[in-house]
């Protein structure tokens, strides 16, 4: 990882880049595989190290996708991999794992997370995710999608504590997280990671961004990056599959807004008022 490139210290020390690659919507047309791993590692060759993908994303094909990313490069990259909840029993959650690593060509998953709640008990999950860890096929585990409640009952599991990440829908216009969510995690240390964070690119087009974008002589969605890649414990997952796009992405590091510009955002953009769900998409 370049010396420059800004990074978040996870629970147990570790430094991830707090900019990275995200996957969703990859592996779904094979005629674009070429073009979509190519894009991740020039992200690689450009600091954005960390890569988020998931047994969800096209069947798994966002997994094969990544791995042809990595491939002959896996030590330079933080690999971040979701189980769906319907896999998630202590054996289920095992089998994916095994699946997924596969898929991606490697024999460890840097980061493994629950893709969101569902059937399985929450300790079943857990208690499999730590076997994993002892046989060393994951390294990190985490969870997706868990709001406050669901973060408080993971904490009271035995080893529940030991959560590295929480990733959730987070962007100028999905703010609902700063009311309660983020101030829990920070204050027990654990990063969100926010995954749509130019919210598929509805956003762009706000008059407000876009002339903050227009000062800057930047664009838009450098704009929604460099909000959020601004706050501390927070890490940052984008995709891109074009070239100019994927160096749009990594340029966000270097936008810095003014107090100005965090003040027109907050009016076009305003923080919660009160609790709201938290959303997924």
């Amino acid at each position: 990882m370049p010396a420059d490139v800004p990074t978040l210290t996870l629970p147990d020390g570790e430094r991830v880049p707090v900019l990275g690659q995200g996957t969703w919507g990859m592996g779904e047309d094979p005629r674009l595989r070429t073009k979509e791993a190519a894009a991740l590692r020039l992200g690689i060759d450009l600091g954005m190290t960390l890569i988020d993908t998931a047994e969800m994303y096209a069947g798994g094909g966002a997994e094969e996708v990544t791995g042809a990313a990595v491939a002959g490069r896996r030590d330079e990259v933080f690999l971040v991999s979701k189980v769906l909840p319907s896999n998630a029993s202590r054996r289920g959650t095992v089998a994916a794992c095994e699946r997924s690593l596969k898929r991606l060509g490697t024999d460890r998953i840097d980061l493994y997370l629950l893709h969101w709640r569902g059937g399985p008990a929450l300790a079943e999950t857990v208690e499999a995710f730590r076997s994993l860890q002892q046989t060393g096929k994951i390294r990190h585990w985490g969870v997706s999608n868990f709001d406050t409640d669901d973060m408080e009952e993971l904490a009271e599991l035995p080893e529940g504590s030991a959560a590295a990440t929480n990733q959730v829908l987070y962007n100028l216009s999905r703010r609902g997280p700063e009311w309660d969510l983020m101030p829990w995690c920070r204050n027990r240390r654990i990063p969100l990671m926010a995954y749509s964070p130019v919210e598929q690119g509805r956003i762009l087009k706000d008059r407000t961004l876009q002339a903050i974008a227009s000062r800057h002589g930047a664009t838009a969605a450098r704009v929604a990056l460099a909000w959020l890649i601004r706050q501390d414990g927070l890490l940052v997952i984008p995709k891109a599959v074009s070239p100019d796009h994927v160096r749009d992405n990594a340029a966000a590091r270097e936008l810095r807004l003014t107090a100005a510009d965090l003040a027109e955002l907050d009016a076009a953009f305003p923080p919660p008022t009160g609790k709201k769900s938290l959303a997924m998409l």
